[in-house]
């Protein structure tokens, strides 16, 4: 089942996949997380990751909930696996 924001053919609500910094996390790494979960080129993923650094959090992308939920636990268990606290949330983007 499609969340909609309301009348009959709407726009799914959308959500959007942040990822938070933390001090432990080498930056390599979240460049990584962001080229394979993001598809980002080096360059994008390189600017989202100093962001995420300077203001603590960064927004990778905006999905549908099924997407995003996805990609979250994708992130998730990517981090974990390389035992790395990376966190990766997601909120809903108001609609109109």
């Amino acid at each position: 089942m499609t969340e909609h924001s309301g009348a009959e053919g709407a726009q799914p609500t959308l959500y959007r996949v942040m990822l938070l910094n933390d001090d432990v996390t080498p930056m390599e790494f979240v460049v990584r997380v962001l080229e394979r979960f993001f598809d980002l080129d080096r360059e994008g993923a390189m600017r989202l990751m100093l962001r995420v650094h300077h203001e603590g959090i960064g927004a990778c992308g905006s999905y549908p909930r099924v997407e995003a939920d996805r990609k979250v636990a994708e992130v998730l268990a990517f981090a974990r696996e390389h035992q790395h606290p990376l966190q990766c949330v997601l909120e809903r983007i108001p609609t109109a």
